[in-house]
This record gives C-alpha cells, sequence and structure tokens, in this order.
C-alpha cells in the first residue's frame, strides 16, 4: 500500500471516529436538558413476550407505557442487553432514551388503577409517590445508587403478568396494581437504577370527590 492510499485509510478512520464521538456528545446533551423526554416513538414495542390480557381492573384506568431504546443503544456500544452500571453514563442508562407516559393523567378520587405496558427493551417499574404542593415532577435527588427516596409510596406495579409488587415489568410484558387515590398530585415514577435521572417520570393528578 502506498503512502497516499495509507493516507487516505486513515483519514477515513479519524473521520468515522470523530463522527460517533459527536454523535455519543449529542445524545449526553440532549439526554441532560430532558430532549429524550417525548411521546413514546410511534410503533415502537419491546420484543419480549406478551402476557395474557390482564384481568378486569376495579376504578379508574390508567394507562401507563414505560419504554426506552436500551436494546438499540446496547447493540451499537457492543454491551449486553439490560446489563448498564447504576446512575447511568457512557454505555448507561444516561444515553437510552427513556420514557414514561400515563393516560388519562387526571382522575377522580377513589379507586384507581394503573395498567403498565413495558414497550422497551429493558425491565421497568411504576412507583406511584406523592407530591409536594409546588413540587415540580423529575426534581427529586437521586441517591450514589441512582434510585430516589420511595418514603411515602402509596404502591407499586413492578411484576410482569401480575399485580403488585416484584422484580420490575419485563420487555413486553404488563403489569398493575389498584390503589385507593386522595384528592391531590403524584408523581409515576420507575425507581430502577438510572431510569429516573434518564426521564422516567410523569404526573397524575386526582381531582377531589
Amino acid at each position: 500500500m502506498n503512502a497516499q492510499r495509507r493516507r487516505g485509510v486513515w483519514l477515513v478512520i479519524a473521520g468515522a471516529i470523530a463522527a460517533l464521538a459527536l454523535g455519543v456528545a449529542t445524545t449526553i446533551s440532549l439526554a441532560a436538558i430532558g430532549a429524550f423526554r417525548g411521546p413514546a416513538p410511534a410503533g415502537w414495542t419491546g420484543p419480549g413476550a406478551r402476557c395474557s390480557r390482564p384481568p378486569s381492573l376495579a376504578g379508574q384506568v390508567v394507562d401507563v407505557t414505560v419504554g426506552d431504546m436500551g436494546g438499540m443503544m446496547h447493540s451499537m456500544m457492543g454491551t449486553p442487553r439490560g446489563h448498564v452500571p447504576p446512575g447511568g453514563g457512557p454505555g448507561g442508562y444516561g444515553m437510552g432514551m427513556m420514557w414514561l407516559r400515563a393516560a388519562p393523567r387526571s382522575v377522580p378520587a377513589g379507586t384507581v388503577s394503573l395498567r403498565v405496558v413495558n414497550a422497551g427493551a429493558l425491565t421497568h417499574e411504576v412507583v406511584v409517590l406523592p407530591l409536594r404542593a409546588g413540587q415540580a415532577v423529575g426534581e427529586r435527588p437521586v441517591g450514589s445508587d441512582g434510585k430516589v427516596s420511595e418514603a411515602g409510596s402509596l404502591g407499586e406495579a413492578s411484576r410482569s403478568c401480575r399485580g403488585g409488587a416484584g422484580d420490575g415489568i419485563t420487555s413486553g410484558a404488563t403489569g398493575w396494581t389498584t390503589l385507593a387515590l386522595r384528592p391531590g398530585r403524584y408523581e409515576l415514577v420507575c425507581n430502577l437504577p438510572g431510569h429516573y435521572a434518564a426521564g422516567m417520570y410523569d404526573e397524575l393528578d386526582v381531582a377531589g370527590w
């Protein structure tokens, strides 16, 4: 290989490395400002097996969709699916696109059931936490373990194809929980390490009787 050809090859390699670095830096910047907290991408579904149809749920039903593009990001970065260091960062949750969306976001007080569908590639959950007056969603301090405090939790949906608390809702599965909610504002969060910081939260408002 002559010198001119070698120089051309190295220029191509250097350009590819620069493009990859720019893409990673842009992704981190967008995640930091919450740019990935948009609606779930249309048509995106996780690859996991689906559950059978959940039973009829009591009260007002709120459909919650949780998801990510972690599988795609990990394939690009060459890391195993679901293997993510606590707290995010390069190659971790902080680089993934994650979302948590509730519909409707306002319900009457009383019996409320959350039906959670995991449309992502990673395991997720939904924990219900009260919001103080003046407190906005996404403002909870994140600990060194990548999680927020669950003090005051009213319950959670974190079992695949089952109701109540468990080890998380796996890709493609559905979980649910039924709660008695008083009037007020609540934050729905995924509290697996790094997920809250990556944008997995939404507000649920409960109107008075």
